[in-house]
Formats: C-alpha cells, structure tokens, sequence
C-alpha cells in the first residue's frame, strides 16, 4: 500500500475538504449539518492549529479540525475534534492516522482533553475514536433532527491527555 501522508491543511484545500464533507452530510450518520458552510463561516469557527489533511496518492482523502467548545479562558484546553474520510477510502486507516497526529499537536498546543459528537448510528466512527483512547462519557437522546426530520441519539466521546496531566 502506498504511503498516506498527514499535513497541515491550507486554505488552497477547501475544495477538496469541502467535498469530504458533503460526503459525510449526505451519509446521513455524520454530521446534523444540512449543507456545507461558506468557508469564511467554517474558517472563523475552528482554531487554526490543528488543521489537517491526509494525502494518498496525492489526492486529499481525510481531514481533521479542532474547534472550540467555549469562549472562557478556563476552558481553553478543551476542543472538539471533526474528522471525515472520503468515502472510498474508508477503512484503510486514514482516520486512525489524522486522530493520532491531533493528539500530539493538540498535546504540543496545551489542550488536555479532546471531545467528539457524533450521532447514535454511527458506530465505526464511535469505534475508531475508542481505539484513539477515546471513551464515551455521554449518550443524548433525540438531541436534534437529522436532515429527514428524525430524531438523532450522540454520543460524547472525550479522551484526556496523558502528556499534560
């Protein structure tokens, strides 16, 4: 197999991250997000650090961002992690690969915990992220409407780090 390369992402890559990302809108397991954001609004919405993309065959196939989860400085060390894999490169370990590199960019940037949602039905991406030392610390019940109308269960995943603590 050939090699997948993970890097930062640049603001050149929109079209291709973009287009992972309505792949996981239209999976309907994904996200409860019905369009992809113009990317000034998914830009100012994630932190600049820990922006990356995975490369195979020189071809962007997975992407990962850290976003906030609040304005207070007291929580400045708690993100939430997004990632999406192409859909025809599932499975091939992209998505262990941009979560282990998160870890330690996150770890180099002083965050010490590492929070993901995703939907109830979900579960290879609920599997990976245990795999990523992850664990469920929430299950939500009808917390929103999928894109058809129906109501969606999430989890709340977190992992702690083992560097800063």
């Amino acid at each position: 197999m050939k090699e997948i390369i993970i890097r930062e992402m640049k603001d050149s890559d929109w079209n291709e991250v973009k287009n992972i990302y309505q792949q996981g809108i239209d999976s309907g397991i994904s996200t409860f997000m019905r369009n992809v954001p113009e990317f000034e609004y998914w830009n100012n919405s994630k932190l600049k650090i820990g922006r990356l993309v995975a490369i195979y065959e020189r071809k962007i196939v997975g992407w990962i961002v850290l976003s906030p989860t609040s304005a207070r400085e007291e929580y400045s060390g708690v993100c939430e992690i997004s990632v999406y894999i192409h859909q025809d490169y599932k499975r091939m370990g992209i998505g262990r690969k941009l979560i282990e590199k998160e870890i330690e960019v996150s770890e180099q940037n002083n965050i010490w915990t590492l929070q993901s949602v995703m939907l109830g039905n979900n579960i290879p991406s609920v599997k990976l992220h245990e795999s990523c030392g992850f664990r469920v610390v929430g299950y939500r019940e009808k917390v929103a409407r999928d894109k058809n109308g129906e109501w969606q269960n999430t989890f709340l995943m977190e992992r702690r780090s083992r560097v800063i603590f």
